[in-house]
């Protein structure tokens, strides 16, 4: 008799186990191939297209986030003020005003790589736009006039323009930037 309760115990017990398995299999089968779908796609060769796009990504947008900030900085409003001096004259305040927008575009040429070309040719004309507007401002002046005279004269100008170049060229900047995603 101990055999034949053994033997009965064991059955229940492998039957327990058959049941259990299976309702694990049931339960979890379909999380199991969804993940292996995912390692397989993952392990294959991807597209080199893809990845090269992947790679560039952020480039170029820290490109756009460089020429975003490259177009506020040369903005007569904020390069006006960045550059202030007390009692500065003209030809001087002409003269910082000049380097101070080659300098930074000299700082950013680098990121004509990771725009288009169509932006970078308006990033490009907006800052020989600049420093024409600052040259013409200043030879309209006389000699002895102040920096302040330059100042008030360029802000003039800016206003007089109906849509404003620096806000045109940031749009522009941006829609570039939509266009990777």
């Amino acid at each position: 008799m101990n055999v034949q309760n053994f033997l009965t115990e064991v059955a229940i017990l492998a039957t327990g186990g058959i049941i259990t398995v299976a309702a694990g299999y049931y339960l979890f089968i379909n999380d199991l191939r969804r993940y292996l779908a995912t390692k397989s796609v993952e392990t294959k060769p991807s597209d080199p297209k893809k990845e090269e796009h992947l790679q560039l990504l952020p480039l170029r947008l820290q490109a756009h986030e460089r020429l975003i900030v490259f177009v506020d900085r040369i903005n007569p409003a904020n390069l006006l003020i960045r550059v202030h001096q007390q009692g500065i004259s003209v030809v001087d305040l002409q003269s910082v005003l000049l380097n101070e927008v080659r300098l930074e575009f000299q700082h950013n040429v680098a990121q004509q790589l990771y725009v288009s070309a169509s932006t970078w040719n308006v990033v490009r004309k907006l800052k020989d736009d600049t420093l024409a507007m600052v040259s013409n401002a200043a030879r309209g002046l006389p000699a002895e006039a102040e920096g302040v005279d330059l100042s008030r004269k360029i802000l003039q100008h800016m206003a007089g323009i109906a849509d404003n170049p620096y806000d045109l060229t940031l749009d522009l900047i941006k829609k570039d930037i939509h266009l990777l995603f």
